[in-house]
């Protein structure tokens, strides 16, 4: 039970929690991939995971945050987002990794272009929020927190992680 709650809620909250303090402020705290590496450890606990199985977690999260800081040292995303895509690539597991990597690329690029767009038209008024302004600014980098959460929602439900919470 404790295992269903945590891949389908408290996982869940914490994905929306990084790409909301993403897209409005171009940060995703520390804490919250704390959060979300500390659930996978109370999730592997509860499933009573052998070994060899938290091993192989615990390299994919290792892997995820030396691509995720290359991609930071190059500038291509946050320190903030790596952390975020270490995180989840330690609950995916090296089995989810690789596939969740491949869909958070693409919501990146079609975050990445739509704010193109969008930053080449004038923002109406009405619209004018601090953070809206932020995120139409041409000079800003893109919320990649958000692209991340949105590929982890959709392969979410086909992963070994979500399987073995669900007791099958």
């Amino acid at each position: 039970m404790i295992a269903q709650f945590l891949v389908l809620a408290v996982f869940p909250v914490l994905l929306l929690l990084a790409a909301g303090w993403d897209l409005a402020s171009f940060t995703i705290p520390n804490a919250i991939s704390l959060a979300m590496a500390s659930t996978f450890l109370i999730l592997a606990l509860a499933v009573g995971m052998p070994a060899g199985m938290l091993g192989w977690h615990a390299a994919a999260g290792f892997v995820g945050l030396l691509v995720g800081f290359l991609l930071f040292a190059l500038g291509f995303i946050g320190g903030g987002d790596a952390k975020l895509f270490a995180s989840v690539a330690l609950l995916f597991g090296v089995h989810d990794a690789l596939p969740y990597a491949l869909i958070a690329s693409l919501f990146g690029g079609g975050l990445t272009l739509g704010l193109l767009v969008m930053r080449r038209l004038p923002l109406p008024e009405f619209l004018a929020r601090p953070w809206l302004l932020r995120l139409h600014d041409a000079r800003e980098g893109v919320p990649y927190g958000v692209a991340l959460a949105a590929g982890a929602f959709v392969l979410l439900p086909y992963t070994e992680i979500f399987r073995l919470a669900a007791g099958g």
